[in-house]
């Protein structure tokens, strides 16, 4: 029997990275230099990966801020941090919190989110390759009642809009030659917490309905694209990449 393992997606970024960032958005660092280091980090995390004989390589997620960064910067009409804080325990069971985005403008298409991710790992790496993209029951944590309402009067259209832009990120994939595509869906773990169901709750949605339409969002996200392997990721989450 055949054993496969690949790495979920993201490794720890190196310090140099995330002080890098902090520069680069301070306005600190020129772009150029940036990138420079991006690639350095992205170069790091393929080697390690090949040097442990893994079969399917990623990229680190090394040009994200979080796992979910490919969506925020790559549409515009996000507030970055503006959204629903989520608590997090540390490894001492101390409470974190992490304030996640939030839709606050209709969104809009600036860029690809990962054809820069995939194009770079496939120049560099012989391996199986692996991209990855949040699914919608995720972005649907991005939708406040009160904040999002001038942009989209419902969840149910903003998520609409989150499904196109995805699949089209899909196809964009596709078409560079992505064979393998995993969607991160955390939510689907975090809504069997009492405590992040009741938050839905407050905020006017009811869980259970929004697990079941996510489900089909996803569907129709990576439908009619038979040639990719497409993964699904569930976990409980990593407050700010601690471990």
């Amino acid at each position: 029997m055949a054993i496969r393992s690949d790495v979920v997606g993201s490794l720890l970024r190196p310090p140099a990275l995330v002080q890098a960032r902090e520069g680069f958005e301070a306005g600190r660092l020129d772009a150029a230099v940036f990138k420079r280091i991006e690639d350095q980090a992205v170069d790091e995390a393929i080697a390690l990966q090949e040097a442990a004989g893994l079969d399917v390589i990623t990229d680190g997620e090394q040009r994200r801020y979080a796992f979910f960064g490919h969506l925020i910067d790559a549409l515009d009409g996000f507030d970055k941090l503006g959204g629903w804080a989520i608590a997090f325990r540390n490894e001492a069971g101390e409470e974190l919190t992490f304030r996640r985005p939030v839709v606050v403008e209709r969104l809009r298409w600036r860029r690809s989110m990962c054809a820069e991710e995939f194009s770079y790992l496939r120049a560099r790496s012989r391996r199986a390759l692996k991209v990855t993209l949040i699914s919608t029951q995720q972005a649907a944590a991005y939708y406040d009642p009160e904040r999002s309402a001038g942009a989209y009067p419902t969840r149910d259209a903003y998520l609409a809009d989150i499904v196109d832009f995805t699949r089209r990120e899909v196809e964009e994939l596709v078409r560079l030659g992505c064979t393998y595509i995993q969607i991160d869906a955390p939510q689907y773990a975090a809504l069997l917490d009492p405590a992040l169901r009741e938050g839905y709750r407050r905020r006017g949605s009811d869980p259970d309905r929004l697990i079941d339409a996510c489900i089909e969002m996803d569907n129709a996200v990576i439908e009619g694209h038979s040639q990719v392997t497409f993964g699904l990721h569930i976990c409980r989450g990593n407050n700010q990449s601690m471990f």
